[in-house]
C-alpha cells in the first residue's frame, strides 16, 4: 500500500475521532478554547489529507505522461529498428552486387565481407580454417579486380556514398 494513502488514512482517522471529541465536548460544556484547538486539529488533519491527494493525482499524471512518452520513444526506436534493419539489407544487397560486378569468386566474396567487417589477415583465415597467405592472395585479388590500392581504400569505396555531404 501507498504510503501516501496510510497517511492519508491516518488524518481521517484523526478527523474523525477529534470530530467525535468536539460533539462529546460541546455536550459536556467544555471551555471553547479546548474545542477550537481540536478544531484546528481537525482542519489541519483535513488540509493535510487534502494536500496529500492533491500531490498524489498531480504525480498520477505525471507518471501518465511519462508512461505515454516512454511508450511513444520506444515505437520511435522500433521504427528506427526497422529502417536500420531494411537500410542494412539494401547495404548489404548493394555490396553484393558490386562484388558480383567485379567478378569476385565466391571465396573472394567471404574474405571481401570479413575485410569490410574489420577483421584482419590473420582473423579471416582463422575464420575460414585456411593460412593467411592464401587470405592476403585473395585480398590482393580482391584488390585488383577492384581497381583499389589496398585495404582502406576498399572499405572507403564502400563508404564513400555514405560520407557525401559531410566535411
Amino acid at each position: 500500500m501507498n504510503k501516501n494513502k496510510i497517511i492519508i488514512g491516518i488524518f481521517g482517522i484523526i478527523m474523525a475521532m477529534n470530530l467525535v471529541d468536539v460533539f462529546n465536548d460541546v455536550q459536556l460544556k467544555v471551555p471553547s478554547e479546548h474545542i477550537m484547538e481540536e478544531v484546528i486539529i481537525i482542519l489541519l488533519s483535513f488540509s493535510g489529507a487534502l494536500y496529500l491527494i492533491f500531490d498524489m493525482r498531480t504525480k498520477t499524471r505525471h507518471l501518465k505522461r511519462l508512461v505515454q512518452q516512454i511508450s511513444q520513444k520506444e515505437n520511435e526506436i522500433e521504427n528506427m529498428t526497422l529502417q536500420m534493419k531494411q537500410a542494412r539489407e539494401r547495404y548489404s544487397q548493394a555490396v553484393k552486387e558490386q562484388f558480383s560486378l567485379w567478378a569476385l569468386s565466391k571465396s573472394e566474396q567471404e574474405v571481401a565481407w570479413l575485410l569490410l567487417k574489420g577483421y584482419s589477415f590473420k582473423e579471416i583465415a582463422m575464420l575460414r580454417a585456411t593460412h593467411e597467405k592464401t587470405v592476403r592472395q585473395q585480398a590482393s585479388s580482391i584488390y585488383t579486380k577492384s581497381g583499389v590500392d589496398g585495404r582502406h581504400s576498399f572499405s572507403a569505396w564502400f563508404m564513400e556514398d555514405f560520407l557525401q555531404g559531410v566535411g
